[in-house]
């Protein structure tokens, strides 16, 4: 198989846990859900220590300052993931999909000011046309053809796309002194801990994660498992990808994701509505393709100048 269909093939799993993640946040958390899946992904991360503990027995061997680092990009994981899920409980998730195609912009400009990365004028253009394309996403259009700001998704998922970028720039910061596979075990293991203390000084999320437990645990658990495993076949092709072409060139991929989260929306609404309900009227439509392909030529451009 090319290396440029192994590529599609993480954003695309990628895809369907944002699907996953609208069905529990509808079905299983319709109050305190945000809480509930913040301390059930960062638990989860505990599954990975042992494996990758295992592909590099040094992972221990970590001075302070880069722990400490890790520890803030944890904190940005969980602040992306509360973002990324308070935004999704009130919008559709080809529409929140979109916004993470300003992540690279935010990048960059984070790169340019903590790395010291230059920014060349097509660099420039390539965000601009990004911008446009989520701002036309920006707008709800109502059944009287009016046009309303979905201030509450903007502000949600413009927050997540500057936290994940800070948090890509600042692993990359670490991830350059130490190896990757400490760095990805310390960022894991203050996931753990994260959690950890949010079960502890979180009373309502608390209760409502034993509540989900107790209640569905079966489809709560189940989901999220499969979720998880569908999350991590995509890390592991999208590494693959990367032995096979040049990272600038699997990151293109990456722009497909809202795509794919649009087809499967549409499908999902059309033959299994009681699981999705996206609005496929089409006006919507319309204005989701157009702005997912101009946010798609932007990121190909930015991506490609890089």
């Amino acid at each position: 198989m090319h290396w440029f269909f192994i590529a599609l093939i993480g954003p695309f799993l990628y895809s369907v846990t944002n699907h996953i993640d609208k069905i529990l946040l509808e079905k299983y958390f319709k109050s305190s859900g945000v809480g509930t899946l913040i301390l059930i992904s960062s638990l989860l991360s505990i599954v990975a220590l042992p494996f990758i503990f295992l592909m590099d027995p040094t992972v221990l061997d970590v001075d302070r300052f880069s722990i400490g680092i890790l520890s803030i990009i944890g904190v940005l994981n969980v602040l992306v993931l509360w973002c990324y899920l308070t935004a999704l409980k009130d919008d559709e998730a080809s529409i929140i999909i979109v916004f993470y195609q300003l992540m690279p912009v935010m990048a960059l400009v984070l790169g340019y000011f903590i790395l010291g990365e230059v920014l060349s004028r097509f660099q420039l253009i390539s965000m601009a046309i990004i911008i446009l394309g989520t701002s036309l996403i920006a707008f709800e259009v109502d059944d009287d053809n009016k046009f309303k700001l979905r201030t509450k998704t903007i502000y949600y998922m413009t927050a997540a796309s500057f936290f994940w970028a800070l948090e890509a720039v600042l692993f990359k910061f670490v991830a350059l002194e130490i190896n990757l596979w400490r760095a990805v075990f310390w960022e894991n293991l203050a996931l753990v801990v994260i959690g950890i203390l949010i079960f502890w000084l979180v009373p309502t999320y608390r209760k409502s994660f034993l509540r989900a437990l107790r209640i569905n645990s079966k489809p709560v658990l189940g989901w999220n498992f499969v979720n998880e495993v569908i999350y991590m076949i995509g890390n592991i092709v999208v590494s693959f990808a990367t032995l096979l072409a040049p990272v600038s060139l699997i990151l293109l991929g990456d722009s497909f994701q809202p795509i794919f989260v649009f087809i499967i929306g549409v499908a999902m609404t059309i033959f299994f509505p009681k699981l999705v309900a996206e609005n496929i009227e089409a006006k919507h439509l319309w204005q989701k393709l157009i702005a997912i392909l101009i946010t798609g030529i932007g990121t190909y451009l930015l991506i490609a100048s890089s």
